[in-house]
């Protein structure tokens, strides 16, 4: 799935006009991102939770000539599905909204 086909759906859900649905669905990205810049927790309910993790200092092998490369320290983006998700991945029915 696209932005595109997530805009679809607020389109064909709610009856708004395409551009008022993009405008929608950029804002709510605009702003996780930001909120993640910001090192902020992310939590959807029934969905799961995005947060920014700090990277370890190390050391890695260059695997085509074998030499060591440090790594430097950073941050990544972690996501941990919720409960709903878990019943999907496993294979179950999810619930009905």
């Amino acid at each position: 799935m696209i932005k595109q086909d997530i805009v679809h759906h607020v389109i064909e859900r709610t009856g708004l006009p395409r551009t008022k649905a993009e405008a929608a669905v950029d804002t709510v990205f605009e702003g996780l991102k930001e909120a993640l810049a910001a090192g902020e927790r992310i939590e959807l309910r029934g969905f799961g939770v995005f947060s920014v993790r700090a990277r370890k200092t190390g050391i890695g092998r260059n695997p085509r000539t074998g030499t060591e490369v440090s790594i430097t320290p950073g941050k990544a983006v972690r996501f941990k599905p919720g409960k709903e998700l878990h019943t999907l991945e496993k294979g179950a029915p999810t619930p009905s909204a």
